[in-house]
């Protein structure tokens, strides 16, 4: 499974946490690649602690690896010049790079998570789905879907950007991340990287909740959940996070 996160220094304790539950409830091979800037007052997610979460993978798998892309020369190349000023720090942006880095281009695809998404069973019949002539699978943002429709008052398309499963090569063919790039360069938006990907993403497909739990408590059959709205992940420790 190829699995994508981005972010800065600031994520390394939240990105523990998910990468040691993706370890503890998926034994196959995982290859983790962590996409991360120096930009003025964001510093790069470093490579030291890279390696402290490579060691932990292979401790489950051998072949597994978890790697370090420094996305920073493309970025400047291509500034979100419209949204650099938001709450977010720059790096929530990232993957709509992720076609610029040969590493992530070949690929068939590649499951996007945010740092703060706790895996609570095994991902493969996600992962796996058929992707033919789809550029994204997610799930509707629980809060977004009500306000936000591309394709009709009644047609609830609004996905959540912290699970995304993109198929690279549909991506790379249709310049969906060109597009959103590009919407970020010229066009202020609220929660810009969402945003941008749902008006860039023509061939979708959605997802059951369970693959993205928004809400603060897990349901029965969840299986990634994402605390986006519970601030309290910051404090969760890791032995509570991948316990039973």
């Amino acid at each position: 499974m190829n699995i994508l996160y981005c972010g800065d220094k600031g994520i390394a304790n939240g990105l523990l946490v998910s990468i040691l539950s993706l370890v503890k409830y998926n034994p196959e091979v995982l290859n983790i690649y962590i996409m991360t800037i120096n930009y003025e007052d964001t510093l790069a997610f470093t490579e030291k602690s890279t390696k402290v979460l490579d060691k932990i993978v292979k401790e489950k798998n051998t072949e597994s690896f978890v790697k370090r892309i420094d996305a920073t020369e493309v970025f400047v190349k291509n500034l979100p010049k419209k949204n650099m000023g938001s709450y977010f720090t720059p790096c929530s942006m990232l993957r709509l790079y992720a076609d610029k880095m040969p590493e992530l281009a070949k690929l068939d695809r590649i499951l996007y998570l945010d740092y703060d998404v706790v895996c609570r069973a095994d991902i493969s019949e996600f992962y796996d789905i058929d992707m033919t002539g789809i550029e994204a699978a997610g799930v509707l943002d629980i809060y977004g879907k009500n306000f936000y429709h591309y394709r009709g008052i009644f047609n609830f398309d609004y996905m959540n950007s912290g699970v995304m499963l993109f198929n690279m090569k549909e991506c790379i063919k249709t310049g969906m991340f060109k597009k959103a790039v590009e919407l970020c360069k010229q066009r202020w938006m609220m929660l810009a990287d969402q945003a941008a990907l749902n008006k860039s993403i023509d061939k979708r497909k959605l997802m059951p909740r369970k693959y993205n739990e928004q809400g603060e408590r897990p349901r029965e059959d969840t299986v990634l959940h994402h605390f986006s709205n519970n601030f309290k992940f910051v404090n969760c420790c890791a032995k509570c996070a991948v316990a039973n």
